[in-house]
């Protein structure tokens, strides 16, 4: 039958069909069933010739696109009824041929009782709920619909249920997914003879009729996609035609929920070669149908990786087979023979660390399979079905109907090998879409369903080369965005990473494909297929290098990053998702001893990545300063394959380990990475902003910490375990940087870190040797001993919830392989470790959630500081496990005072890292751990409580990893002498804590108190060079092995670095930097540095003796417990040394020390018998010390009060002092002062922005955060204090007569009336409404730092709350409100002794010089014409405080345009700002707010400002008012009277205006008796003042006055 309809819709077609009668036409039903009946018949020739001419006519190309084209044609087309009802009825006639002529509903009903299907196959979208069983799924992707999960049996299963994000469909059923006792009862596996069979003619006319539908559906689909020019075809369109096709649509998708029968049907017609191929190429005459083909043709064309601009690169030369591709031969600044450059402007809008001006490189594409880049090429309908679905971006009904379809195995395996065709062709439209979110979850809808069944993708791995495609398409994808590596050497660096501020790694484009592949490696077969093939290996780590060392942070040095990226969201889920994940993925299956060769070839070809990378970067032993990256995958994947190894596969570390030199090259950059962590909590990173401190935490956090910190901890952990321990731990405090501060003198000099982060960087070099050597996570542990070490951790920092609990956990691996270890037991282990605390109900109603807190037992026996330390997100919650640790002693009565982190016993090491116990054995710790020791016990600086704890911690673990023969014999001297040889004479530290050291010769400076002129006697006198001579006489070693040698752990380190790789000394001296590098050299000006000996005499264990002495605070404490019971040596733990201080601490090191060396028990005791006879102590009871402790306290807290009310008195006088000096000035007017001026300092203003601190300079201007307001609050003032009533009436309405806007307004008016207009402008002040005020949050900054402010803010796509284009911003500091920067005048602002009032100078003389003074038009020491950045600023300023008000508010003279406008509005800008300012205040100066109010006023810059500009303008001396004040010469009295209108009289001027005008005309600074003299002269005028309008002039005058001091000034 299949046969025959194929024959019937593919054979030639007849010219003429012959066409039923218009009657039988419309009668559809009698049509389908005389068309069944004549294709009933053995010879139905005539009958499908008829069924097709019907279909021809009733599915007519042309309809499609008159409906796609609307308007009247569509109509006509379509009958009259418009396009839809076209399709309605296209649509019935499908249905009635479907039927036979029957009732649809009637062919339905009959179809679905032959569904022989046994899966469910429920598709559903976004946000449906499902349920997901691990117990019952076989894949980590199952799911089931909830009628299928209620209706199985999972009592007692590992189940939850979920809100799907990208849609699903029902595995119910399906055994390749999920077990089949998970089954529901509907689908449990039927036998095929209970299945009937489909009667003959049931789907007979099915198969007839679909074929030519599907092909009228694929036409539309042709026709109504438009290939773009440029971008992608616009959402509009495409929906519209979308929209247009979902009868159809819907139409197929209701079939397919017929069942089985129509599935298959359904099948046949989507994978028939031959019907695709005879309607495709039949195409006839129809010029519509020509055109449609000829637009799939163009579609086709865009389908391939291959575009035209890659032709270039195809032609060069490859990389050789099995060679990485890391390093791209000269690429990089090359004429792109290997690569090509594009610059595009939409290489990087984020603009962050300058990746916008980096050049995107794409690598050449000659390693991938040629079959993949090609145009595809379809035989089906199926293929271009799902062609057109991905054009169009995949709609969600053509994605629901193509998963419908699913249950249908044979369809299922078709659409699968389509889906792989198609795979690049996927990555492609999903780059270029504008809905990528959308159509991710979309793909992934279908991809989830088909790579899920471990059979099905291992069969397209080996028919479709599945792995081969999705490793290059993510290859292609990501050299799309790929940077040049600025990391280790900029200029020559051949390195390429990708650019986190893509778009592509943005918005995670690349998810879809990753978890493809992430979905397909968790399938045995398919990852044992990947690690067997070794050119997919060699691709993949060239995939994985993109990822290696992206988003380089480079330490600010100078200035405050201006816009902080926040690329590191990108590059950190990148790493997860694109690299670790995959990863353990393929670990998930390296678990046994037969797969030993998959780890073997997964760590050759990353070695080889890795050293490729090296080179790439031109990396040799030393990493370039100030640069952190946090990426590094190819060192993690090397590392977590070398655990598996180890731990699973029984494989001998040294069988897959590199030579030392490539170890030393491994170590250096995830060390630099835990050197950089010390450094961001140390703020040495400030300056970089808050985002680094966020890649710091998440490099820590529990979703990233086993793929990030982990592997580097390890990585770092076997490397220590086969380098030199000397080297190593030199490296370890070269690369904290606190070499320097390693030495045994008081004074140091560190060359590379400033004094205040030395302590917390010596503490974060500690901790990190401690998490090193303590930390057991892949070196011995269990997964079940994991899980309870990190729940344990997590419960000691605060209480959990279980759902927190679970979140918190670092899973390993990662839940998308399917395996996490420890799952099945981690009911069991909470229940082990925590109590359960129940929900309460709080007094407000509500409840709190039931939390898990930790057992007793846990506190006392199994909380590990070390483990709390490394999974500490933030540092406080390290104290809040101290805290909680205390109060649990406290409350238990084991300790009642402050306990220190106690030391927990370590599980024992797998063999193959012994080698790591070697660090604690090196003479190198040695002499860290008793020089720090030696400075603690004298008080140096920058050694603190934790730098001992961790210091005993060190010395501890030793002990407890120490394997010491007994004897007395110290080491042999043969052999080349080293530095430390002198120090100590073995490398046990049990030997070496009883070794005295009498003197250590250190290189101070020569001003230092060690230096002294006599050597010691036993000390020999010859230089430092003379010691280190290895021809030196065996006696006179002897004689002074107790002189230890200054010791240089850089020079130490370098000299293993060059015999460990054993170089010649040419090439070495090429490699290696020498000693005296500029890096660790002291700058020309520290002070020169000599050798002196200082005398110390002591040994580890009289040092732990005496420090037990100096925690106590009580001469000889120490008293070995072992005189009074010898059994307490044999004790393995005892019980008493658990919990407690540092005094317990000391106790249970010596106590061990004693138990493991007879001579250290002898000598602790000759130490103890030198300083008290063996008279055990008297015993303190817990109570008697208590009460000793508070008095202690009591007695420390007296003497810090004493301390503090001696400064406060110190202090108190010192401003009483100040304050008789600066009496009132009258005082001082006939004293005669000859003592020298005090100089006064040049104000120094700190940038909010970039965080420096300098004075304000011409060049480089410095501002005051100022918000512009108009404002009229002055206007309301009244004269009359009597309140009013509030008017109720229109005839009590109130008229503004009385207020200080009206009162000036009526003044100016009058005057102008009878007086010049520019005359007028000066006597009175404008501003009463719509005057400027100037306010400031006191912040200062940069004005160019705050133009790169404005310029980010400008970038920033979050919405605001202002417009940044008006000017407007907020304080970088305290996010005020503000429009404007008003620029800070250089120079302190400050006569250098304001209270002198010149004695010897007649007032006539004053008043000429301000007279002269006012004229001199260069005063001013800034001047607008020489056009420096500070004049510029202060006119920019100038044109804001002009535009805050309106036009009408600053224009009151009669001639518009006038320059007496400008002059008329900047002195009353000053007056508005006065006034409001004593408002501000209360109207008084004395009453309070004076210091406050002074603190935040701009008084002081405003002043300047308008003072620059005011004198700009030149007043005629005949017409200047203080010539008219002072009447010192007799004026022409006709003057002004001349003209029509007379001058105002000098008695009619507004005396405080008069006042502003006489100061901003004057060069600022003001001195003060120039000062005194302009007030005195405007005070006269005063007493004469005829109007009775006062506004506290005598305020106004003394804020005059104040705006010209200093803040200090002020404050006295």
């Amino acid at each position: 039958m299949a046969a025959a309809a194929a024959a019937a819709v593919g054979g030639q077609q007849p010219s003429q069909p012959e066409l039923p009668a218009p009657g039988l036409a419309l009668d559809k039903a009698a049509t389908a069933a005389h068309l069944k009946a004549a294709l009933s018949r053995p010879d139905n020739r005539a009958g499908a010739e008829e069924l097709q001419a019907l279909l021809e006519r009733v599915l007519s190309a042309e309809r499609p696109l008159a409906a796609a084209a609307g308007g009247e044609d569509a109509a006509a087309a379509g009958g009259g009824g418009g396009p839809g009802a076209a399709e309605e009825e296209a649509l019935e006639w499908c249905k009635c041929l479907l039927a036979g002529g029957g009732g649809y509903d009637e062919f339905c009903a009959a179809v679905r009782a032959y569904d022989p299907a046994a899966l469910c196959g429920l598709v559903w979208t976004a946000n449906f709920v499902a349920y997901r069983c691990r117990t019952c799924g076989i894949s980590p992707c199952m799911s089931l619909c909830a009628e299928c999960f209620h209706q199985g049996d999972h009592t007692g299963h590992d189940f939850n249920m979920f809100r799907s994000q990208a849609g699903g469909a029902c595995d119910c059923g399906d055994s390749n997914v999920m077990r089949e006792s998970g089954f529901c009862k509907r689908h449990q596996i039927k036998s095929s003879s209970n299945i009937p069979c489909v009667p003959k003619d049931l789907l007979m006319m099915s198969e007839f009729v679909l074929p030519r539908f599907i092909f009228c559906l694929i036409q539309y689909l042709r026709e109504g996609y438009n290939e773009p020019a440029a971008d992608g075809p616009s959402e509009k369109d495409l929906n519209k035609v979308l929209q247009l096709l979902e009868p159809q649509i819907s139409f197929l998708e209701d079939l397919t929920k017929m069942g089985g029968a129509m599935r298959s049907v359904l099948t046949q017609v989507l994978t028939n070669q031959q019907n695709y191929k005879d309607l495709t190429s039949g195409l006839g005459e129809n010029a519509c149908v020509k055109k449609s083909h000829e637009k799939y043709l163009i579609a086709l064309k865009s389908s391939g990786l291959t575009y035209p601009e890659d032709k270039l690169v195809y032609g060069v030369q490859e990389p050789s087979a099995g060679t990485s591709s890391l390093a791209v031969q000269g690429f990089i600044g090359a004429t792109g023979t290997l690569g090509q450059v594009d610059s595009s402007d939409e290489d990087d809008q984020d603009g962050s660390q300058g990746l916008g001006k980096r050049k995107r490189v794409k690598l050449s594409s000659g390693t991938k399979d040629q079959s993949i880049m090609d145009v595809l090429k379809h035989k089906s309908f199926l293929e271009e079905l799902l062609f057109w679905t991905i054009k169009y971006e995949f709609p969600q009904k053509m994605v629901t109907f193509l998963l419908n379809m699913l249950p249908d195995q044979e369809y299922k395996v078709a659409f699968t090998k389509t889906f792989v065709q198609h795979y690049a062709f996927i990555m492609k439209t999903l780059k270029k879409s504008h809905e990528s979110d959308t159509m991710s979850n979309r793909i992934v809808h279908i991809s989830v369903q088909l790579f899920s069944n471990e059979e099905l993708a291992r069969q397209v791995t080996e028919e479709c080369q599945l792995l081969d495609i999705m490793v290059t398409v993510l290859l292609y994808m990501m050299e799309s965005c790929l940077i040049k590596s600025e990391l280790q050497d900029e200029e020559n660096s051949l390195h390429v990473v990708v650019n986190c501020g893509e778009a592509l790694l943005k918005n995670n484009t690349y998810w879809p494909l990753v978890s493809d592949f992430i979905n397909i490696l968790s399938h045995q077969s398919v990852a044992k297929r990947f690690l067997e093939d070794h050119g997919l290996l060699v691709t993949w780590m060239n995939f994985v290098s993109f990822f290696q060392g992206m988003n380089l942070n480079k330490r600010e040095l100078n200035e405050h990053v201006e816009f902080e990226s926040q690329t590191y969201y990108a590059a950190f889920a990148a790493e997860l998702e694109a690299c670790a994940q995959p990863m353990w993925g393929l670990l998930s299956h390296c678990k046994v001893r037969e797969t030993q060769e998959y780890t073997r070839n997964v760590v050759r070809y990353c070695l080889e990545a890795l050293q490729d990378w090296f080179d790439a970067i031109n990396f040799v032993d030393e990493p370039a300063p100030n640069q952190v990256t946090f990426h590094l995958p190819l060192h993690r994947y090397y590392a977590m394959f070398l655990s598996k190894a180890v731990k699973c596969q029984e494989l001998d570390l040294d069988s897959v380990l590199p030579d030392q030199e490539m170890l030393m090259k491994l170590m250096i950059h995830p060390l630099q990475i835990q050197a950089s962590l010390a450094e961001i909590h140390s703020n040495m990173w400030v300056r970089n902003g808050l985002q680094i401190k966020g890649q710091a935490m998440t490099y820590v956090q529990s979703h990233f910490c086993n793929s990030m910190i982990d592997p580097d901890i390890y990585l770092l952990q076997v490397c220590a375990s086969r380098l030199d321990p000397d080297y190593f731990i030199s490296s370890v405090f070269e690369r904290f940087k606190v070499v320097d501060l390693l030495t045994m003198a008081s004074q140091h000099q560190n060359t590379v870190l400033d004094a205040e982060h030395e302590r917390s960087m010596l503490e974060g070099a500690l901790t990190f040797l401690v998490i090193l050597l303590s930390l057991r996570l892949h070196l011995g542990m269990s997964d079940d001993e994991i899980l309870r070490a990190e729940m344990v951790a997590q419960l000691c920092m605060n209480d959990r919830t279980h759902s927190s609990l679970l979140d918190l956990i670092p899973e390993n691996p990662n839940p998308k392989s399917g395996i996490i270890p420890g799952s099945y037991s981690f009911e069991s282990v909470l229940s082990a470790v925590a109590d359960f605390k129940a929900p309460v109900f709080e007094p407000g109603g509500s409840m709190q959630q039931g939390m898990y807190t930790p057992k007793a037992e846990v506190w006392d026996q199994e909380f590990d500081p070390v483990m709390v330390i490394l999974r500490t997100v933030y540092r406080r919650d390290v104290q809040s496990a101290m805290d909680r640790y205390t109060a649990f002693l406290k409350q238990s009565g084991k300790f009642p005072g402050n306990p220190w982190p106690p030391y927990k016993k370590r599980t024992s090491l797998h063999p193959s890292y012994k080698g790591l116990m070697r660090l604690l054995h090196c003479k190198t710790l040695h002499i860290v751990l008793f020089t720090l020791l030696y400075k603690i016990l004298m008080d140096h600086q920058n050694l603190s409580e934790h730098v001992l704890c961790m210091v005993l911690y060190l010395i501890e673990l030793g002990l407890e990893n120490s394997a010491e023969e007994e004897s007395d014999e110290e080491a042999s001297v043969g052999g080349p002498e080293r530095c430390h040889d002198s120090w100590f004479p073995g490398s046990n530290l049990v030997s070496n804590m009883r070794h005295f050291i009498n003197y250590v010769r250190v290189r101070v400076p020569e001003t230092a108190p060690e230096v002294k002129r006599d050597s010691p006697a036993s000390t020999s006198s010859d230089n430092l060079g003379s010691l280190q001579s290895s021809r030196r006489p065996k006696v006179l070693q002897r004689e002074n092995s107790g002189t230890a040698q200054v010791f240089s752990l850089v020079a130490e380190r370098r000299k293993k670095f060059q015999e460990i790789i054993n170089r010649s000394s040419s090439e070495a001296n090429q490699v290696v930097r020498p000693k005296t590098s500029s890096k660790w050299s002291a700058p020309g000006s520290a002070p020169q540095l000599t050798t002196a000996i200082l005398e110390i005499k002591e040994s580890i264990l009289s040092l732990l003796i005496k420090l037990h002495h100096k925690l106590s605070g009580k001469q000889n404490s120490y008293y070995p417990p072992w005189l009074d019971d010898i059994e307490i040596l044999i004790q393995p733990e005892i019980p008493k040394y658990s919990h407690g201080d540092g005094i317990t601490a000391v106790e249970r090191i010596l106590l061990k020390a004693a138990s493991q060396s007879r001579m250290n028990k002898r000598i602790i005791e000759e130490i103890c018998r030198k300083v008290t006879p063996p008279v055990p102590p008297k015993k303190v009871t817990a109570a008697e010390k208590k009460t000793l402790d508070k008095e202690e306290r009591r007695q420390k807290a007296r003497e810090r009060q004493q301390k503090l009310l001696a400064e406060f008195a110190s202090r108190q006088k010192s401003f009483m002092e100040t304050a008789m000096d600066v009496d009132s000035p009258e005082n001082d007017i006939p004293m005669e002062i000859t003592t020298a001026e005090p100089q006064v300092s040049e104000a120094v203003y700190d940038c909010v922005i970039c965080g420096q601190s300098g004075p304000s300079s011409e060049d480089r201007p410095t501002g005051l955060v100022v918000l512009l307001q108009a404002s009229s609050v002055l206007g309301q003032c009244r004269d009359n204090v009597e309140p009013k009533k509030l008017p109720i009436s229109e005839e009590e309405q109130i008229y503004p007569w009385d207020t200080c806007a009206a009162v000036h307004d009526v003044r100016l008016s009058l005057l102008q009336r009878y007086f010049k207009d520019s005359s007028c402008l000066l006597a009175v002040s404008i501003g009463w409404e719509g005057g400027v005020y100037v306010q400031t949050c006191g912040h200062t900054l940069h004005i160019d730092c705050h133009k790169s402010y404005m310029e980010s803010l400008r970038n920033d796509q979050v919405l605001q709350g202002f417009s940044v284009d008006k000017g407007e911003f907020t304080c970088p500091l305290c996010r005020q409100f503000a429009n404007s920067v008003l620029p800070c005048y250089p120079g302190s602002n400050v006569e250098n002794n304001p209270w002198q009032r010149p004695s010897n100078k007649s007032i006539q003389d004053l008043i000429k010089e301000v007279e002269e003074l006012q004229g001199r038009p260069g005063a001013f020491p800034v001047s607008i014409s020489s056009e420096t950045n500070l004049s510029k600023e202060m006119e920019s300023v100038m044109k804001d405080i002009k535009n805050t008000t309106q036009k009408k508010y600053r224009d009151y003279s009669k001639t518009p345009g006038s320059p007496d406008n400008d002059f008329l509005f900047m002195y009353s800008v000053a007056r508005t700002n006065l006034e409001l300012e004593l408002i501000h205040r209360g109207g008084n100066l004395c009453s309070g707010g004076a210091s406050t109010a002074g603190k935040r006023s701009c008084l002081n810059q405003l002043f300047h400002v308008l003072a620059l500009h005011m004198r700009l303008y030149s007043i005629d001396s005949e017409y200047n008012p203080w010539r008219k004040l002072t009447q010192l010469e007799e004026m022409n009295p006709q003057l002004g009277y001349e003209e029509q209108q007379p001058e105002v009289p000098i008695l009619y001027h507004d005396v405080t205006s008069l006042l502003l005008i006489q100061i901003l005309m004057m060069p600022q600074p003001l001195r003060k008796g120039e000062e005194y003299n302009i007030i005195e002269g405007t005070l006269n005028l005063k007493k004469n003042d005829l109007y009775g309008f006062k506004f506290r002039p005598g305020c106004l005058l003394a804020l005059i006055s104040q705006a010209h001091l200093s803040e200090a000034q002020l404050s006295c």
